[in-house]
């Protein structure tokens, strides 16, 4: 299995079934992912270091404009896509093994998880994984400490409070906060292309 068949294969939702060829891969994949986040982690990096260990982590370009504060853990990095003007603050952990794309102008907040794959119920099948993408819109700022659980989108200008759980589709322009994540309400202003 090479990345673009993995990629084809998590891009459709189809089972990653433990112990066939699709974990190897993914724990292959997970070494080089290792490998960039421990040099972005170990110490200083210019804003366009950072960008370039980005570049190298998912495979490609990174806009000038992102900006990310160490330390930052992925464990895959080539599913994951990064627009233009994001912020993300230290301290996120990111499961892109599943998808993860963020929209131009997005703040992610310290401390924050996205996570991208679900393990069996079954306590027999446990180690087969379920792939589900995360879509983060444009404008969107999540709090501090927030997770994001596989297969939520969430709409352009929308809020998420700190320390939130996030376990399902959040719409455009809504504020959300709480364990689950529900609507608290709008915010008054529609988040609009730059």
């Amino acid at each position: 299995m090479d990345l673009q068949e993995f990629l084809a294969h998590v891009g459709r939702g189809d089972l990653i079934e433990g112990g066939s060829e699709a974990p190897r891969f993914m724990h292959h994949a997970a070494q080089d992912a290792f490998r960039v986040t421990s040099r972005l982690n170990s110490g200083y990096c210019t804003p366009d270091e950072v960008r370039a260990l980005l570049t190298e982590l998912t495979g490609r370009p990174v806009d000038g404009s992102v900006a990310l504060f160490p330390p930052f853990h992925s464990e895959f990095g080539k599913n994951l896509t990064l627009g233009k003007d994001v912020f993300i603050n230290l301290g996120c952990r990111f499961q892109d093994t599943g998808g993860i794309t963020i929209g131009d102008g997005t703040l992610i907040g310290h401390g924050s998880t996205l996570t991208t794959l679900n393990h069996a119920i079954d306590p027999d099948r446990r180690a087969d994984m379920l792939p589900a993408p995360i879509v983060i819109g444009r404008k969107v700022w999540l709090g501090a400490s927030v997770t994001v659980v596989p297969g939520v989108t969430i709409g352009d200008g929308a809020i998420v409070g700190a320390g939130s759980v996030v376990t399902r589709d959040v719409p455009a322009n809504a504020i959300v906060a709480g364990v689950p994540a529900r609507v608290l309400r709008e915010t008054g202003f529609d988040a609009q292309p730059a």
